[in-house]
């Protein structure tokens, strides 16, 4: 792969440190942890709720709060029209369902009251950062949920970043210390070329999981030791 170059008003400038590094990170991990090519996850509004109930609760968990919801109410529109306190017994165990439940109406709600139907497809046919900012504007839904709509049902770039991307993202000096998770959205996007964004995100999240660890990260063990500012080796 060549050097990369970003645009800036229309003008190619050289990367900075941080898109060099995030060059080289995507290689050694892409490397190390083989390609993934990109498929769909959901279809979009699957994916939206889906991604609001995963929210400070495991993959195990959501997965089976979703497929507790879809049982309890086969329709979104049955979801929108349930009592709340309802909706929030169907998803309890996947935590806080006192504050989703109401979010996922407020959402369903928007989306019909703006497009006459509950359903969000006709995001495919707009431009990504359109689309973006669509579903930022829905109720509740903030840049790492419309991140990943974007990105897991829509293929469209668009790097969302939780906790595991947001901590190796900062010990290799691709953001700042005081560089809030919304803000990451952003500045990662930003070092890395769109095609590049679901392989570099998958990536994160696996090396987060399984080496770079909150509490003991696994330096010893760790393929971006050479290119990683935080490494103790």
């Amino acid at each position: 792969m060549g050097r990369v170059y970003h645009a800036v008003n229309g003008k190619r400038r050289r990367p900075t440190r941080q898109a060099r590094r995030a060059q080289d990170v995507y290689r050694l991990l892409a490397d190390h942890y083989g390609a993934h090519p990109w498929e769909r996850r959901a279809e979009p509004l699957e994916e939206l709720i889906f991604t609001v109930l995963s929210q400070h609760t495991s993959d195990v968990n959501t997965f089976r709060t979703f497929a507790d919801l879809r049982a309890a109410y086969p329709t979104w529109q049955e979801v929108m029209d349930a009592p709340v306190d309802n909706v929030a017994e169907a998803i309890r165990r996947g935590g806080l369902s006192q504050v989703k439940a109401p979010r996922i109406q407020a959402i369903l709600r928007s989306i019909k009251r703006q497009r006459g139907e509950i359903s969000i497809d006709f995001l495919a046919d707009l431009p990504p950062d359109e689309a973006r900012a669509w579903l930022l504007d829905l109720p509740g839904v903030g840049p790492k949920t419309a991140a990943c709509v974007l990105l897991f049902s829509l293929g469209m770039p668009a790097l969302p970043v939780d906790t595991h991307v947001h901590r190796v993202a900062g010990r290799l000096g691709l953001i700042t210390p005081k560089t809030g998770a919304d803000r990451a959205h952003h500045v990662l996007e930003s070092l890395v070329d769109e095609p590049q964004m679901y392989q570099f995100h998958v990536d994160l999240i696996e090396h987060g999981r399984r080496v770079c660890h909150a509490r003991r990260p696994r330096c010893a063990d760790c393929v971006l030791s050479p290119v990683c500012p935080s490494s103790t080796v």
